[in-house]
């Protein structure tokens, strides 16, 4: 494993000891790749996902534009399927990644979307 990843992996574990995603208020998890970016919601608890979404699904409308914008898009839509499922409140859990760039613009797309964190 990598030095990055590595890293990552200790910033990502000090962050998940902190926080737990319940059912009333379940854990919004983003994970970014190269390519795509991609949002779920989980309910720690039972360990399901709620709620996912991605740049890469098929519900996805491509945007044309850079990747932070179609991170903003990626939150909208989770944001709406989340408050479809009745969810409204969720914990933010950046995965190890700076609330920088494009899991910043997921964030924002998500509460311009109606979910509060």
């Amino acid at each position: 494993m990598g030095a990055k990843l590595s890293r990552r992996d200790r910033i990502k574990k000090g962050i998940r000891k902190r926080l737990s995603g319940s059912t009333a208020r379940p854990r919004l998890s983003v994970y970014r790749s190269n390519k795509g970016i991609y949002a779920q919601i989980i309910d720690d608890v039972s360990g399901k996902t709620i709620v996912s979404a991605s740049s890469l699904s098929k519900d996805f409308v491509a945007t044309a534009g850079t990747k932070s914008d179609q991170s903003v898009a990626v939150g909208k839509l989770v944001a709406e399927k989340a408050i479809a499922a009745g969810i409204k409140d969720v914990v933010f859990d950046r995965n190890g990644y700076l609330y920088h760039g494009r899991v910043k613009s997921l964030a924002e797309g998500a509460r311009e979307g109606g979910l509060n964190f």
